[in-house]
């Protein structure tokens, strides 16, 4: 598939680093900020990626669309490129890059297909690419010609298999790192309330001292993406119903990270954040929220 322009919807704090990787790569980059932020435009502006004027604008000149998006935003943004790919008569590929339960990406599938566009079901593992080490893990019909921008800076890895098999390798990769942070942050912040965290400390240091080390290196910067977590914890919990299992740890995921986005810590965003504020910082801050 020859490829000269790909869209991002929206260009985040991953979108627009996928899209700077891709631009330094030789695409054009492009996306529509009618309605978004002044900090997603900043980072389209930091990526050098095009705004075009509008959706139907977007589908025609993109050869991929790549939607990079908080869960609950995904649905309602593939019914738009729908619309505007039924407007247009564009046949463009539009990849749902979302955090999102395999029944909810198969609807999206559903609509895009419907009204004339190609589809790829994505699940991206691994932090912005500003390093390799990020994969996006593809599947459906669209997943071959996905699978280009493997030319362009991405590593793609196309799964067997029809649209939900990406999103629910993503949905139980998620359940494992994002689900862990939650447990170790509740359990951290109830060790601090009852006063028991220093010994639970050293008895992490002597009995567990990896699962510590990891929860030190991820905790600290997962406050100012709490907000974006809420939903895929949701999506993980629909996941696991679907499949006749229990989806309240997840919900109960969902609630924790929704208490950690309304608190001081959890507005900053990941530039604006304390850097020097490491895991004893980040659970004093949310012992005081409760208190």
């Amino acid at each position: 598939m020859a490829l000269r322009s790909v869209g991002i919807l929206s260009p985040g704090d991953m979108g627009h680093t996928v899209g700077a990787v891709l631009r330094e790569h030789g695409l054009r980059l492009l996306t529509c900020l009618d309605g978004r932020s002044e900090r997603t435009r900043a980072l389209a502006a930091e990526a050098g990626i095009e705004d075009v004027p509008t959706l139907e604008d977007l589908v025609v000149a993109a050869d991929i669309i790549l939607c990079i998006l908080v869960p609950a935003e995904a649905t309602g943004v593939a019914q738009r490129i729908a619309a505007a790919i039924r407007t247009t008569g564009a046949g463009v590929l539009y990849a749902d890059c979302n955090a999102i339960a395999p029944q909810t990406v198969r609807t999206i599938g559903a609509a895009i297909t419907g009204a004339g566009g190609r589809f790829a079901d994505v699940g991206i593992i691994g932090g912005p690419p500003k390093q390799p080490g990020t994969r996006f893990y593809a599947s459906g019909p669209g997943a071959a010609d996905f699978a280009a921008l493997s030319d362009y800076g991405l590593e793609v890895r196309v799964l067997d298999g029809d649209v939900g098999q990406a999103s629910g390798l993503k949905m139980c990769y998620g359940a494992l790192t994002k689900g862990l942070q939650a447990l170790g942050t509740e359990l951290l912040v109830a060790a601090k309330l009852m006063g028991l965290e220093e010994t639970l400390r050293a008895e992490q240091e002597q009995s567990t001292p990896d699962v510590l080390g990891w929860l030190s290196r991820a905790v600290p910067t997962m406050p100012p993406k709490a907000y974006r977590w809420v939903g895929e914890m949701e999506e993980i919990a629909a996941t696991f119903a679907g499949l006749g299992m229990t989806p309240h740890i997840f919900a109960g995921a969902a609630d924790l990270y929704r208490f950690i986005a309304e608190t001081p810590i959890g507005k900053e965003s990941p530039e604006t954040r304390d850097r020097d504020r490491g895991l004893d910082g980040i659970v004093a801050a949310l012992a005081d929220a409760l208190g």
